[in-house]
């Protein structure tokens, strides 16, 4: 079955839910997970480059950018993305899973495959947003490049297959 088990994660309740499945398929496997995070603009949660706030709080019209604003917002999400993973590692490896984290800055498809590479992962999980249309050719899909890059297997999860499947006792050990 599988040993080495990568788990791609982002800041979304979708991937709370993500890692409850990852965590639930380890304690069944007896693998290991490596939980890993891309810095990236297309994350949700992190400032946007700089480019996308031209009208935003950052810059207003006769005035300069606010680099330093943004530079403040980028740390927070760093550090907020950081301290999720290790609390996500910490609840693993609490119910006998050995987990451990990364958090890497660049591309997310090319980031979780190299992460896979250099670990040895036999699966990656990965959610997926479902994006259709303009949104998937703009943001494009990390799952499908994952998918097609991958060294090793993928399991992709659909956002809304995650959140039906859950159990309540899950989040019990998160509490």
């Amino acid at each position: 079955m599988y040993s080495k088990i990568l788990v791609a994660l982002d800041n979304s309740a979708t991937s709370d839910h993500l890692f409850e499945q990852a965590l639930e398929l380890a304690q069944a496997t007896q693998a290991q997970l490596l939980l890993v995070h891309s810095l990236t603009n297309q994350d949700e949660s992190s400032p946007l480059p700089m480019s996308a706030k031209l009208d935003s709080i950052y810059w207003a019209p006769g005035t300069e950018l606010d680099l330093e604003a943004w530079r403040q917002d980028w740390v927070r999400y760093e550090t907020e993305s950081l301290d999720r993973l290790r609390s996500q590692a910490a609840i693993a490896n609490t119910v006998g899973v050995t987990a451990e984290f990364r958090q890497l800055i660049g591309n997310p498809a090319a980031v979780i495959c190299k992460a896979a590479q250099e670990w040895g992962a036999d699966l990656i999980l990965i959610g997926n947003r479902g994006r259709k249309g303009l949104a998937e050719l703009f943001l494009g899909s990390v799952s499908n490049e994952v998918m097609h890059k991958a060294p090793c297997s993928v399991l992709v999860m659909k956002a809304a297959a995650i959140e039906a499947s859950q159990t309540p006792d899950m989040a019990d050990i998160a509490g």
